[in-house]
């Protein structure tokens, strides 16, 4: 019998899961079916095991599935904006942020990592690291605090740059595993470490709520971070010595802090200042990407690193939208039971979306959902941007059962955190604070008015 080509494969899985299910999702309303699983829902997890399956044609597989569930949503269930073509206007109309600003960081920092690599840091860095399974883990700590700090993709491309380079190009899988679950452990307790945070802070969740999640967090850093660094010890040592000869490139150098400091001022701004424009353009990466360009003038850029840091982004962006157009309204009572529960489906569903359906429900114990969303995406290459990211520089992590395989003690480290969690925490829902911009000028006004009125009567 003669094989198929791997796309057609590809094809094949999305559509046999479309055409054996026709009738799914679409109960009538007397209850004469049986089984009510929206298609959407088939056709996700059919896309998601095509990119399991077929990891050298990932990109190929997720835009296969997004066209079939774009095509299902036009003809067939139209789209929360709306039904056909204006349908899907409408909602790219409201994804165009989130996805533009993931396009802009994830290619933005494939060229910072070029830089920091270029600075010659990673050459020296050996002289500090120590040449056993303690060097290893001295750069998982590091990966950790520098997500914390600025953001978790950039994070992980840095952690996986130096690795290149005191490494000798062969890190382990499980190693690789171990930089993404740090930097996204690491930015699980910042509002300006992590997507999901950020949305956090937005919605009026204080930043004081968010940072016990660094309990869970460094719980795991331990569980996750020593055996994956007695497997690279194993596969390849830390080099004893640092390249000779290397100097700091301090030019370089200077373009990788702007670069980082224009991504960190224009979060920070404007989630204190112009939140409410937050969801009409996409201020980070346009940040990010204009201290790019800015740069260039002082150091020339590196374009050919662009066609593979697109393809990475790309697939990215497309399941992002697949799971934008999954048919969920809501989420089950919030519990730490469901908090737990969301960690492991954001390791295959995105975490931007799920948090989304989070804050409109309320209810929540924030910093257990941080964890729990952040870095549960770590379990899978795919499930967070910064797993993306480290699979642009090192092809070989695009491989879900290596992943699996080498990565166990990922998962591990995710139940060890969220249950050391809830023995020292608890259970502690919390709501969402009022920021004060939220007050129309009559409600302050009436406001105003009432604080004079009581300090009348007081004196």
């Amino acid at each position: 019998m003669q094989s198929l080509p791997p796309f057609k494969w590809s094809a094949a899985v999305v559509s046999i899961a479309l055409v054996g299910f026709p009738n799914v999702g679409n109960a009538a309303g007397d209850g004469s079916t049986a089984l009510v699983v929206p298609v959407e829902f088939i056709l996700f997890a059919a896309t998601l095991l095509g990119v399991a399956l077929l990891h050298r044609h990932t990109l190929r597989t997720a835009l296969i599935g997004l066209t079939c569930i774009t095509l299902y949503k036009l003809s067939v269930t139209g789209f929360k904006t709306g039904s056909g073509w204006a349908g899907l206007v409408g909602h790219l109309g409201h994804e165009w942020v989130l996805l533009t600003n993931l396009l802009g960081l994830l290619v933005g920092f494939a060229i910072l990592s070029d830089h920091f690599e270029k600075t010659h840091i990673p050459a020296i860095l050996p002289r500090f690291l120590r040449n056993d399974w303690m060097g290893g883990f001295g750069l998982l700590v590091m990966v950790f605090v520098l997500s914390g700090v600025l953001d978790n993709i950039a994070a992980a491309l840095i952690g996986g740059t130096v690795a290149a380079t005191v490494f000798r190009h062969k890190v382990h899988v499980g190693y690789l595993a171990a930089i993404v679950a740090a930097s996204n452990a690491g930015g699980a307790g910042s509002v300006v470490g992590d997507t999901t945070t950020t949305m956090m802070w937005l919605d009026g969740v204080s930043p004081i709520d968010v940072l016990p999640a660094y309990i869970p967090a460094v719980v795991a850093l331990i569980v996750f971070g020593v055996p994956a660094s007695f497997q690279q010890q194993r596969h390849s040592p830390i080099v004893r010595d640092e390249i000779p000869d290397a100097a700091i490139d301090r030019p370089r150098l200077g373009i990788v802090a702007v670069i980082l400091g224009a991504a960190m001022a224009t979060n920070i701004i404007v989630n204190l200042n112009f939140k409410h424009l937050s969801d009409s353009f996409p201020f980070i990466g346009a940040a990010v990407w204009v201290a790019i360009l800015a740069c260039a003038i002082v150091r020339p850029l590196q374009w050919s690193l662009l066609p593979e840091a697109l393809k990475g982004s790309v697939f990215l962006l497309s399941l992002v939208l697949c799971a934008s157009m999954m048919p969920v309204d809501r989420l089950p009572s919030p519990s730490w039971q469901t908090s737990l529960g969301l960690g492991f489906i954001s390791s295959v569903f995105d975490n931007i979306p799920l948090t989304a359906l989070a804050l409109r429900q309320g209810g929540y114990d924030w910093a257990m959902l941080a964890f729990a969303v952040g870095f549960g995406g770590s379990m899978v290459w795919f499930g967070s941007s910064a797993g993306v990211a480290i699979a642009n520089l090192y092809p070989e992590a695009r491989s879900v059962g290596l992943w699996f395989r080498y990565g166990w003690h990922i998962p591990l480290g995710y139940l060890a955190g969220f249950l050391v969690m809830l023995a020292v925490m608890g259970w502690q829902p919390r709501a969402r604070d009022e920021a004060p911009d939220r007050l129309s000028a009559d409600q302050q006004m009436e406001a105003g008015r009432a604080f004079a009125i009581e300090r009348f009567k007081g004196n």
